[in-house]
């Protein structure tokens, strides 16, 4: 993916402000939009419509974003190989964590799935509503995000995870916490893993929100290995983490 860093004139920087604007202006308005609807519908609608209904509308307007990047700020998407595991149930999708965008990317393909999300932002007015409609799992602690993600995987849910917990820091990944094969374990269920390669590490832990993206931006999203049930959390841990060091591809560093 190194041919996207090319010299670049001033109009095509220009252009990339603009994208970078756009994109976050953007997912800022869709969570907006949402916003009241996802408020007055959580205590009125029963917990199964609700969480449907939600998860469904997150899954459709990360889809309308995506393709709005697409269309407007020379990014390029190639997410065909999670398509097929929307018919799939009950399963905990590993990924690796280089940018903001990872949980938009596999959200938007995976209409029943939903994610850990931190305790504040869980509280933030901007995206909790929607989240709390969801019934994302809540990270409020280790007892409860297991306990939180073994009940929806007992429902048939995708519940991503992210073994890493935040952004990857040093590529290709940083050491990789016991949660997933935790959930894996106490659920029964197999963790399917999701490699996701970005040209260049937008939005990643050391990239600033305001610095604008390196266009085309191109992100491809890969099926890797699906490890089965657990039955030693901390020895899959170590296995996960050997695999994803193997096979996850580091974005290249951008150019000045």
């Amino acid at each position: 993916m190194n041919d996207t860093l090319r010299p670049r004139g001033p109009l095509w920087t220009l252009y990339e402000h603009l994208a970078m604007h756009v994109g976050l202006g953007a997912l800022a308005l869709l969570c907006l939009t949402w916003l009241p609807f996802a408020m007055l519908l959580h205590p009125l609608l029963p917990r199964p419509v609700g969480q449907r209904l939600g998860r469904r509308v997150i899954a459709a307007g990360f889809r309308f974003y995506l393709g709005l990047l697409q269309r407007l700020c020379a990014c390029r998407f190639d997410l065909s190989e999670i398509e097929g595991l929307r018919h799939e149930r009950g399963l905990v999708i590993a990924a690796n964590h280089p940018s903001l965008l990872d949980a938009v990317i596999i959200v938007s393909q995976l209409p029943d799935a939903i994610c850990v999300m931190k305790a504040s932002l869980m509280d933030n007015p901007l995206f909790g509503s929607a989240a709390r409609l969801a019934r994302y799992v809540r990270n409020d602690g280790i007892l409860q995000i297991i306990a939180g993600g073994c009940e929806a995987l007992q429902q048939g849910t995708h519940l991503v995870l992210f073994p890493e917990g935040s952004r990857t820091v040093h590529f290709p990944v940083d050491p990789l916490q016991p949660t997933t094969g935790m959930i894996a374990r106490r659920a029964g269920v197999p963790v399917q893993t999701v490699l996701l390669d970005f040209s260049t590490a937008y939005l990643g832990k050391a990239w600033p929100l305001l610095r604008p993206p390196v266009l085309p931006l191109t992100v491809k999203a890969r099926l890797g290995r699906r490890f089965d049930a657990p039955t030693d959390h901390m020895a899959f841990t170590t296995e996960l983490e050997a695999y994803f060091r193997r096979e996850v591809q580091a974005p290249a560093a951008p150019t000045a």
